[in-house]
């Protein structure tokens, strides 16, 4: 199982960037995706995640910080899950990973946690300036 996360760069406060988590080997639309982010000297923290019920229905989680600016999706097809990042600011400058869960998320595990998660990418560079 690989995971690839990618579409970081360099952005100016107010901007926006669309980040990609590639999967191969495993069906991303199968239990979970999360994103995380890490930033200089702090620990890593829970951004959003799409999950899947037993009856595929898709849920989704995003943290405060960035609640109404970004926007999880996926696309079934290219077996990609999408993060769409708006309004951007200084504060969002962090290495992005994307994650995907082994097993089903629910009120047990909700996705929101990094335990959550079997497997990781690579991670990917987003640096907002002011």
């Amino acid at each position: 199982v690989q995971l690839q996360a990618y579409g970081g760069g360099l952005v100016q406060a107010g901007g926006s960037l669309r980040l990609s988590c590639a999967a191969s080997g495993l069906t991303l639309s199968r239990y979970g995706v999360g994103w995380f982010r890490q930033a200089p000297g702090k620990e890593r923290e829970f951004v959003a995640v799409m999950r899947w019920s037993w009856s595929d229905v898709v849920s989704t989680t995003y943290a405060d910080s960035v609640k109404g600016r970004f926007t999880i999706s996926k696309d079934n097809a290219k077996n990609t899950v999408y993060l769409q990042m708006n309004s951007l600011a200084p504060g969002d400058t962090a290495i992005y990973y994307c994650a995907a869960a082994a097993a089903r998320l629910g009120p047990a595990r909700t996705g929101e946690s990094e335990y959550d998660y079997a497997y990781w990418g690579q991670g990917t560079q987003v640096t907002v300036s002011s």
